[in-house]
């Protein structure tokens, strides 16, 4: 029998762009090697950074938001499996999936827990420290019985699982570990890369519409930059990104080493040429595929706490965790100048990807759950009654919003 998956998308992958669009394609990848035939559907424009996905065999199909077409669709397909894209895909798409498709198999990939993310936003606003009330914002209400109406949810950090399983009580059957998905580095990759006298300069990237990226962005130019020149004056901050704004170009500064460069054609080049990464994101969830883009190109970083969160493990970091603009800039000036330490961090960063994100250390586990899920899921759902308590009031809520938006958008 066909094994078939369809995967909602929020937008279309873009691996150029966003850590979401590379762990997208290693999701693909994940159940081609399950024999899945996949199609993927979007309601969101295509641009010119989007990966074609066809080239993987992968069928694609363009979706409309609120629109009874979709109903069609997914009867017709009548897809084994369905993955959501964020939890705002399964609001919008979810209902219409349990309806036409009572019997598929429904997994959230979430990315990273967006309602952590709001909540050390409003306490960074607020210049506090994360409270449980500030946790339980609106977002994660939303989010967390997106969790319940799915039979599983995929998690990129375990950081964001203890959360979930501590603070909120959900049981771990629902929640599934699945990192970044990555080849590990062997030697000859290793020995290829530019060596610590062959790199000049600092750098930063990240997807300029995702607000923490462009926060780490204002506060490196206001307050860490200026102290790191200070030690280092013919330094420069080579700051990398997609979809860059106007008030992000303007804070090119080339007096002050400050240079804004843009979307990167190829991360691996300009990660190789560099010789310090900065992340010190002071908002943000999941894992960061800056630190991922670096420690696999051997570039040392300097972080926060935040930036690192669910990285490493109980392995050492390819850098420093400094929360402090001080201790920060102060960490950032000494990998660059010291040969020896920079070297002992690029080590630990090699080891980092090899032993916490070998994608054949989470092949077996995860067809095994797609698996176990598939063969026994009225028994799975039967033992997750606060989620068909949310399916059915949010198939009534929902559902009737939906048709609502629809008819208005006929009579326009």
């Amino acid at each position: 029998m066909n094994k078939k998956l369809l995967i909602i998308g929020f937008v279309w992958p873009e691996p150029k762009s966003s850590a979401a669009g590379s762990r997208m394609l290693q999701l693909i990848e994940q159940f081609l090697n399950q024999d899945f035939e996949i199609t993927f559907a979007c309601a969101a424009k295509t641009s010119d950074n989007t990966y074609d996905v066809t080239q993987l065999g992968v069928s694609t199909q363009a979706i409309v938001l609120n629109d009874a077409s979709f109903d069609d669709f997914i009867t017709q397909l009548q897809p084994n499996v369905v993955l959501f894209d964020r939890f705002m895909v399964e609001e919008q798409y979810g209902w219409r999936v349990a309806e036409q498709c009572p019997n598929a198999l429904r997994i959230l990939d979430t990315e990273d827990f967006h309602g952590l993310r709001k909540a050390r936003e409003l306490a960074l606003k607020e210049g506090v420290d994360v409270t449980v009330e500030q946790l339980q914002n609106d977002t994660t209400k939303r989010e967390i019985a997106s969790i319940y109406r799915c039979d599983v949810s995929l998690f990129i950090s375990e950081a964001e699982i203890d959360i979930l399983t501590q603070q909120f009580k959900i049981d771990q059957s629902l929640l599934h570990y699945l990192p970044f998905l990555l080849e590990p580095l062997n030697e000859g990759r290793i020995n290829r890369l530019p060596a610590f006298k062959e790199r000049q300069h600092f750098i930063t990237i990240g997807n300029f519409l995702h607000p923490p990226n462009y926060d780490a962005v204002l506060y490196l130019k206001q307050t860490i930059w200026p102290l790191i020149r200070q030690h280092l004056p013919k330094a420069e901050l080579h700051v990398h990104g997609a979809y860059e704004s106007q008030k992000v170009t303007q804070l090119h500064n080339e007096k002050e080493g400050f240079l804004i460069k843009g979307f990167a054609e190829d991360v691996n080049d300009v990660m190789q040429q560099a010789k310090v990464c900065l992340a010190p994101l002071r908002f943000g969830a999941g894992l960061k595929g800056k630190l991922i883009d670096a420690m696999q190109n051997g570039t040392p970083c300097t972080m926060s706490n935040i930036a690192a969160e669910g990285m490493f493990g109980e392995l050492q970091p390819n850098g420093f965790i400094e929360n402090h603009p001080k201790a920060f800039a102060q960490k950032a000036v000494e990998l660059y100048a010291n040969a020896e330490l920079w070297q002992d961090k690029q080590d630990y960063g090699f080891k980092v990807v090899n032993t916490r994100f070998d994608k054949a250390k989470f092949e077996k586990d995860f067809a095994q759950k797609i698996q176990d899920l598939s063969t026994d899921l009225k028994r799975h759902r039967h033992n997750n009654f606060m989620g068909s308590i949310l399916q059915y009031q949010t198939l009534q809520s929902t559902k009737y919003l939906s048709k609502w938006i629809e008819e208005k958008n006929k009579s326009n």
